[in-house]
């Protein structure tokens, strides 16, 4: 094997359940979340020794998969017909489990693009600058999906959006 495999394998262990975690509060489904995964790293991979930021590539590269996944026709047929569980239990209390599934919910109603920027601004902790790197857009494009996205959220949970944010990290 060589050092670049074996960097490489050393990343993808070490970035294995954020990326995937990323992937899946993205698109809102766990085998899309896997799928998007693991089509992001392949790419990854293949540009691998060009990389200087290897996180912030590969989660532009989660992002992406996962949104693209979301638009595929066959996802809006299944989405439609899905009330599937997460296939692992969250190791939480009870109140922040609700919380979550709550935060989870709202988040599941935004557009695809909103979601990412909120889930890339306030669970990944990304500045505006960085998220707009990682999506591939203008920083004022951030900035209102942001605006809007948080706006969708307060009017869905309530004035403990604040409240809630803090259970979900």
């Amino acid at each position: 094997m060589s050092d670049r495999e074996a960097e490489f394998r050393e990343f993808v262990a070490a970035r294995m359940e954020s990326l995937r975690g990323l992937a899946y509060l993205t698109c809102g489904d766990w085998q899309v979340a896997e799928d998007a995964v693991l089509a992001a790293l392949s790419r990854v991979y293949v540009k691998w020794s060009r990389v200087d930021n290897p996180d912030a590539y590969a989660r532009s590269a989660v992002v992406r998969a996962a949104i693209d996944e979301t638009r595929r026709p066959w996802w809006r047929r299944e989405k439609a017909h899905s009330h599937a569980m997460p296939d692992r239990a969250e190791p939480d209390a009870t109140h922040t489990v609700e919380d979550r599934l709550h935060i989870r919910a709202a988040l599941a109603t935004l557009p695809p693009q909103q979601r990412a920027v909120l889930v890339l601004r306030f669970l990944e902790g990304l500045s505006v600058r960085q998220t707009a790197a990682a999506l591939h857009c203008p920083e004022g494009t951030v900035k209102a999906y942001t605006s809007r996205g948080l706006d969708a959220l307060r009017r869905i949970l309530g004035n403990d959006l604040e409240v809630r944010h803090e259970a979900a990290v």
